[in-house]
């Protein structure tokens, strides 16, 4: 539920034109009084109205206008109050909002559903819309972020965002990630997920991976083969997916297979990777808006310093390569 207060001056400001357009009432020392428009919208639930008017009655506050419809359980309520005074103004609309809270007018946490795709369809926002549903979750807003897809913009080029705006707490949050994530990769879309909170707007530092991520390739993949072991190490890759294989033992494992190559070939490679679509754009604006920006990655800091001069990241955290006698 949310309160929304406007305060209006008018009152004040016609009393002033009224002193210096009337001589007659130029000895006359009005009383000042505040004229509010108290505004709440949300869930409906008994004992609401009560209690905002009480709160109303104890202030002597006068009812100028009221309002009030309810539409498949959502309240608007507007009132339009008079304070007797100035000084008494700042309490009377503390305590309304303390008794909204008091309420739980304030509603349920709220969280971003972000949805990144080359062309919008009707079945991804049923499938994000459905899965919002079942985790119990209510949207509130829906917003398109990006420019309108011209009808004859290739499959390929397009590029649409969509924003919901959702209230409530999911039932359980680590199952709805795993449920975008399984939509995201069967439908070829991005979806993320975030608590819309204050410090949503207000972080500074952004952080990515580099595989797959801010270029196009697995690099490792990429130097095996190079080292003509190319299937061994895809090999290894599979195994560590099945769960047969930690991430460390795996990587240790396809390191392994790389000992001798050339140290010549990081340099063809490096020059060979192909940054992901957007990647540059994305950097620029991220510097313009003051952000800090890092790589974090199961990579090599041999590469990912090529990508760190290239796009302007600030920070660098990976795997170093282990070079001797040139291999």
């Amino acid at each position: 539920m949310l309160c929304r207060l406007m305060v209006s001056g008018c009152w004040n400001w016609l009393m002033s034109r009224l002193m210096r357009s009337c001589p007659a009432v130029t000895s006359w020392k009005p009383v000042l009084r505040e004229i509010v428009l108290i505004n709440i919208t949300g869930e409906d639930r008994p004992g609401l109205t009560a209690a905002i008017t009480g709160v109303l009655a104890q202030g002597g506050v006068n009812i100028l206008d009221i309002g009030q419809a309810v539409i498949h359980d959502t309240l608007s309520f507007g009132i339009l109050v008079e304070i007797p005074s100035t000084e008494q103004a700042s309490a009377v609309l503390k305590d309304i909002l303390f008794t909204g809270y008091k309420l739980d007018q304030q509603g349920k946490a709220r969280h971003i559903v972000t949805l990144l795709t080359r062309k919008v369809t009707a079945e991804q926002l049923q499938r994000v819309s459905s899965i919002t549903a079942q985790y119990g979750l209510n949207i509130d807003h829906i917003d398109r972020l990006s420019g309108r897809i011209a009808l004859d913009t290739p499959a390929d080029q397009g590029k649409g965002c969509i924003e919901f705006s959702v209230r409530g707490e999911p039932a359980d949050p680590q199952a709805l990630r795993a449920e975008f994530l399984s939509v995201a990769q069967e439908l070829n879309v991005d979806i993320a997920f975030q608590q819309d909170s204050l410090f949503r707007r207000n972080r500074r530092l952004a952080v990515f991976d580099m595989d797959s991520t801010l270029i196009e390739a697995e690099v490792i993949d990429e130097l095996a083969k190079a080292a003509g072991v190319g299937e061994q190490v895809s090999e290894i890759t599979e195994r560590a997916m099945r769960g047969e294989l930690d991430f460390r033992a795996s990587f240790k494992e396809r390191l392994a297979l790389l000992k001798g190559l050339d140290v010549n070939v990081l340099d063809e490679i490096g020059a060979s990777l192909r940054l992901t679509e957007g990647a540059e754009v994305l950097f620029a604006e991220l510097k313009r808006l003051g952000y800090k920006t890092a790589i974090l990655s199961g990579g090599f800091t041999y590469f990912a310093k090529q990508l760190q001069a290239k796009l302007g990241i600030d920070y660098v955290f990976a795997n170093e390569l282990e070079v001797v006698d040139g291999k």
